[in-house]
């Protein structure tokens, strides 16, 4: 007659934990799929659940469990394909594991306005803080914070952190050029990117330390800005001779690296090999086919939400993450065999 006469109105956690015979906070971690519960102690939960129609609004919730399930996003305003697919993947990945994401594009030009980003999603008493960082300056002030809620950021170090889930850019690069050399070209350029991008940074070391190790001639980088413009403008620019390679940061600046390649006459792959970084839905496509450096960023956006949950979840467990592996996709622009 009890549980009819809860039913009857709407149930609150606290009436299924009465039925149940638990506390409220064992409720909590039944509702939040939390480990540490006995699968005898789940079923009574859950049944008392069912019985009283109980169905959690997200303000009780929060109240009871102190989280709202909600993530803040701090992006960097860009276009650009690496973090626009950083932050897709997060968003398919959050959602996966039931948690909302608020996002706020905020310019990383200096830290000011990503730590007014960071502060207008405390005010909303988000659980976590994932920010896709774009900019060195602004990586360190990140790592430097001290604030109440987890914080994770999609960013590239030479100096692992566990609180940095990344790609592994520096071998990305090293493998990039190790392939434009065994391919038989006598030295690659390179044309990178920002030069405070944490993964422009990243690449240029995997250059330049691929070069030195095959003891190759080294050229003086030059900094595009990740547009097929850029790429067009430098490589329209360059001194280039047949039989150089050139290594570019990303596909976009790629695909201008061959349109002007293409209107000063150097054969691509004959004269010059081009392999670019990303493997954007384009680089199959142009001509010739870009060789590329291609991320995962799916696998990306689990393991940083994966470890979201383990610093939500279990802080203490949490250890550096080893950067996700890249794969060389071998298209025209630079076959094994000219």
């Amino acid at each position: 007659m009890v549980a009819d006469d809860k039913a009857s109105r709407t149930a609150n956690i606290f009436d299924v934990a009465r039925l149940a015979g638990v506390s409220h906070q064992t409720v909590s971690r039944v509702l939040n799929n939390m480990p540490n519960v006995r699968p005898a102690t789940r079923a009574r939960v859950e049944q008392a659940i069912a019985q009283l129609r109980y169905s959690p609004s997200p303000a009780a919730r929060a109240l009871v469990t102190r989280r709202t399930r909600t993530i803040g996003l701090v992006t960097p305003g860009t276009v650009d394909y690496g973090p626009t697919s950083i932050a897709t993947n997060f968003n398919f990945a959050a959602r996966a594991a039931r948690y909302n994401v608020d996002a706020i594009s905020s310019p990383q030009s200096d830290v000011a306005p990503v730590r007014a980003a960071i502060d207008g999603l405390l005010k909303q008493r988000v659980d976590a803080i994932v920010l896709v960082v774009v900019d060195t300056e602004v990586l360190a002030a990140v790592q430097a914070l001290e604030i109440d809620v987890p914080i994770v950021a999609a960013a590239t170090s030479a100096r692992p952190h566990p609180r940095l889930v990344a790609i592994d850019q520096y071998r990305g690069a090293r493998g990039a050029v190790r392939h434009l050399l065994e391919a038989g070209y006598d030295t690659v350029r390179h044309i990178a990117g920002p030069a405070r991008n944490p993964d422009a940074v990243e690449r240029i070391r995997g250059w330049r330390e691929e070069i030195a190790a095959a003891r190759a001639q080294s050229t003086p980088v030059v900094h595009g800005d990740w547009s097929a413009a850029s790429g067009y403008r430098i490589a329209s620019e360059a001194d280039l001779s047949p039989g150089e390679g050139i290594f570019v940061a990303n596909d976009h600046m790629a695909i201008g690296v061959l349109s002007a390649l293409r209107e000063r006459g150097l054969r691509v792959p004959e004269d010059i090999g081009v392999v670019g970084f990303d493997d954007v839905p384009e680089a199959a496509y142009v001509y010739p086919s870009l060789t590329t450096v291609r991320q995962d960023f799916a696998a990306l956006g689990e393991i940083l939400m994966q470890k979201v949950l383990l610093l939500v979840e279990e802080p203490d467990t949490v250890t550096e993450s080893t950067p996700l592996p890249t794969r060389l996709v071998v298209r025209a622009s630079a076959p094994l065999a000219r």
